[in-house]
């Protein structure tokens, strides 16, 4: 396969594993916030919650969703590599 090919191949499923990145990040933050013993994640528009667990809420979200994307990606990337011999990159 083509270097060329092998990137437009890997389009769609880079945008198919962004959507399942951003979900698998959304449910380990929540798990995580739980562990923590804070409740239900806050809300930026909660009122009753602070400016410190808002905005630490939303440092933990980012990070989590950080990591959980370039793991994502990454395994595609080395997945399409197995598949075509091609970095998709």
């Amino acid at each position: 396969m083509s270097r060329g090919l092998g990137k437009a191949a890997y389009k769609p499923v880079g945008i198919l594993l962004g959507f399942a990145a951003g979900a698998a990040a959304g449910v380990i933050f929540e798990q995580v916030w739980k562990v923590a013993g804070a409740g239900a994640a806050p809300s930026a528009t909660d009122e009753d919650r602070g400016w410190g667990e808002i905005l630490a809420a939303a440092a933990l979200q980012g990070a989590i969703f950080a990591v959980v994307r370039a793991a994502v990606d990454r395994g595609g990337a080395v997945g399409m590599r197995r598949m075509t011999g091609n970095w998709p990159k």
